[in-house]
């Protein structure tokens, strides 16, 4: 299914707002729907219903362990990215006896940031925050100069989900381990798109702890997990029953878990192919933003970035009123990340890469779950302009 048209069953037009939910996979529905249909179960319990549960619970615990590189044993479900990155955090932080100083960046996701400010409220820790450059990357020599003998914990994630760019994280990830502190990167915006290799990571790198999350493959949401070696030590967030190892306690969503694998295995079997579709239809649309809209700015990195994902700025009309016309032309974006919609502040991330407040407000973001169908960029381009053009008393283009 190409982004220019409608998802089965969809009315509301075109759907460009995959960083913030993809769109369900069919195969996903099929897997939640088979659970559910079998009849509910505790994968805990010991009667034959039970044993059914508990066998689909392995079998997706072992597929998602197989699409990133890790052995069933490193999987630990999570209700989804924020719960996964909280118990990354604070998990393995509080496990972690070398000392208390974590080490993150200004643009990481909330669950990030706020679980590095318990820390540092609650138990004292120290938090270093490193600056990052106008396109949102770190500078690994930034990262060395900071990192030091009681760094407990290094998150830095692997792609910001507000502008697309991509960290360097084998040298990021070598310069924590030289330093002995451990390493977390959240992948819920990259895993999707970008290979992951959880055994060898990347090459002359190693992380300990990789977050993922269903809703971003194209699964349910309320779905996720963390990767993290069986040997590495972790203090739970949730005590309880002991499931997952221990690390999370509560009784798994098996019809949500199963739709997650379903997801992600849908997902590998077209990553190469589709990533290069994504980036043409991405290039595509950058292009032509850039050159009818005037003073329209690319955010993030022009090449590390996710190829799917194209973020602006454009000085003279706000990024609200320019998603606004385009929900009314049947174009569903966004204007940052959805953990801060409806919020008037502009954004923490853009501020960190650089960008004036009133620039920073004009934000639109375009994350497409398929490369768009022809047309559909003459369309957004021609939507912009009008409402661009309206907000500088130009007068409007008229829409295709």
């Amino acid at each position: 299914m190409r982004a220019g048209a409608p998802a089965p069953g969809d009315s509301s037009g075109t759907y460009l707002d995959a960083a913030a939910t993809a769109p369900l996979r069919p195969e996903a529905r099929a897997a939640m729907l088979a659970v559910l249909d079998a009849g509910q179960a505790n994968p805990s319990s010991v009667h034959a219903p039970g044993h059914r549960a508990r066998t689909v619970l392995a079998g997706a615990r072992l597929a998602v362990a197989t699409a990133f590189g890790a052995r069933p044993a490193d999987v630990v479900f999570t209700s989804g990215g924020t719960e996964a990155n909280n118990l990354a955090i604070i998990g393995l932080a509080l496990a972690n006896p070398r000392g208390r100083h974590l080490v993150t960046t200004p643009i990481e996701h909330p669950s990030v940031l706020e679980s590095c400010r318990y820390l540092e409220r609650v138990f004292g820790f120290s938090l270093d925050t490193l600056a990052v450059d106008g396109d949102g990357r770190v500078d690994p020599a930034e990262l060395a100069r900071v990192v030091r003998s009681d760094t407990a914990l290094v998150s830095i994630g692997l792609a910001n989900g507000e502008v697309g760019t991509v960290q360097p994280m084998p040298e990021l990830a070598s310069i924590a381990r030289d330093h002995g502190a451990l390493v977390h990167t959240d992948a819920v915006q990259a895993a999707a798109a970008l290979p992951i290799d959880f055994g060898g990571a990347w090459p002359g790198a190693h992380v300990d702890a990789i977050t993922v999350a269903s809703h971003k493959f194209g699964g349910p949401q309320g779905a996720g997990a963390l990767l993290v070696g069986r040997g590495t030590p972790l203090e739970p967030l949730l005590h309880g029953g002991g499931q997952e190892r221990g690390a999370r306690s509560g009784t798994e969503n098996v019809a949500a878990i199963a739709g997650f694998a379903a997801a992600v295995r849908a997902s590998s079997a077209s990553h190469g192919t589709q990533g290069l579709a994504l980036a043409r239809s991405r290039d595509d649309l950058v292009a032509r933003v850039r050159a009818e809209i005037a003073g329209a700015r690319l955010t993030g990195h022009p090449d590390e970035r996710l190829p799917g994902h194209a973020s602006f700025v454009v000085p003279g009309v706000s990024g609200e009123s320019l998603l606004v016309a385009l929900d009314a032309a049947g174009f569903a974006v966004s204007s940052g990340s959805a953990c801060a919609a409806g919020k008037d502040e502009p954004s923490p991330v853009l501020l960190a890469m650089g960008i004036a407040p009133d620039l920073a407000r004009t934000a639109l973001r375009f994350t497409l779950p398929a490369p768009l169908e022809p047309g559909a960029i003459d369309r957004i381009v021609a939507v912009l302009a009008a409402e661009h053009q309206a907000a500088l008393g130009i007068g409007a283009t008229k829409l295709p």
